[in-house]
């Protein structure tokens, strides 16, 4: 049974996995369904050992920078979307 999900992203990045999931034949929904069982399925210590890191390099504009998330942090990005 599928469960519906709402997630906001930057639109490139939206793009850019389009065309990838596009490219491999498989939706982005299922794709992104793909990525999640992946992380999942494992005991990862940190986000660097996840398997989509290299994905995410591909499709990505620029250098990643991971940051763990706060009060601060997330206030930054609702003011970010409100503008």
């Amino acid at each position: 049974m599928d469960a519906k999900v709402t997630l906001s992203f930057d639109k490139s990045a939206i793009d850019s996995a389009k065309q990838f999931a596009e490219s491999h034949n498989i939706s982005l929904s299922r794709l992104t369904e793909f990525l999640y069982r992946q992380i999942a399925s494992k005991n990862y210590k940190s986000l660097e050992e996840l398997p989509v890191a290299d994905w995410v390099h591909q499709i990505a504009e620029g250098e990643i920078e991971y940051k763990k998330s706060s009060k601060s942090m997330k206030k930054v990005f609702y003011e970010s979307r409100k503008k």
